[in-house]
């Protein structure tokens, strides 16, 4: 590569940068040493500030990697699917992604993960519980608070939506729901995890008259991945449990035969 030609990238990641004040002074200090290591830590420490600023808001919390995910416990989870989302291709043709099943199966943690590969990815990232998320709009006071609640919900690249399902809601937080769907519909995903089929949408949202076209905006455009099996938590206690039984007899027995003469 040519010694022009380098300068010409070395300006355009400072103008990318926005570092006017270097820019001002190009024809000085452009051909010095020192400004190819300058750029570069300056590309790598916003980049670590802007993951670590869209962590902070996605708001994630904890979670298991999808690597240490077991595959062979729910009855029926279309790997292959999950690890085609994680590639985030859906984000570029605002597709949403709807993962159906049971309590305990690994919704959760696998919409975690997924919005976790967005975030690291550069994309903008809100991780929701339902009941928190339309709990907080519906108490907004006035129009103007409103508005600014269902913009922080419509704005990022994706929007991640968890347990819809598991409370029934009122009229007014169905219409909160769907105008948050509405909003961004065909613009940018949404990523719901559900314990109902949407045949039962009704009784989450009884009485609701938006139900129908909040599902018809749902899944128009849409990844459905239906994942059943027993809940992996139920599993993991019961195995709990039976060590805890298996310790206290294994010490009982020690006792017993530190006891006999």
């Amino acid at each position: 590569m040519t010694i022009r030609k380098t300068e010409d990238l070395l300006m355009a990641r400072a103008k990318e940068l926005k570092l006017y004040g270097l820019l001002a002074h190009w024809d000085e200090i452009g051909e010095t040493h020192w400004i190819q290591p300058l750029i570069q830590w300056e590309e790598q420490e916003r980049a670590r500030r802007g993951l670590e600023r869209r962590l902070k808001s996605a708001r994630l919390g904890r979670f298991k990697p999808l690597a240490d995910f077991d595959w062979s416990w729910p009855g029926q989870c279309d790997r292959e699917a999950v690890n085609d989302l994680m590639q985030l291709n859906f984000l570029e043709q605002a597709t949403n992604v709807i993962l159906v099943g049971p309590n305990g199966v690994g919704k959760s943690t696998i919409a975690r993960n997924i919005a976790h590969q967005a975030v690291l990815q550069g994309h903008s990232v809100l991780f929701t519980g339902a009941s928190q998320m339309l709990n907080e709009l519906a108490a907004q006071d006035g129009d103007s608070a409103l508005k600014r609640r269902l913009a922080q919900y419509t704005r990022p690249h994706l929007l991640a939506i968890d347990e819809v399902g598991y409370l029934s809601y009122s009229n007014r937080h169905a219409d909160l729901l769907f105008e948050i769907v509405s909003r961004r519909y065909e613009e940018r995903s949404t990523l719901i995890t559900t314990n109902r089929p949407f045949q039962e949408w009704s009784e989450v949202f009884p009485n609701a008259a938006c139900v129908v076209s909040l599902v018809d905006r749902l899944v128009h455009h849409s990844e459905i991945i239906t994942i059943e099996g027993e809940s992996y938590r139920l599993k993991e206690a019961k195995e709990h449990r039976q060590r805890q039984v298996a310790n206290r007899r294994k010490r009982k027995t020690t006792r017993k035969k530190e006891n006999t003469p």
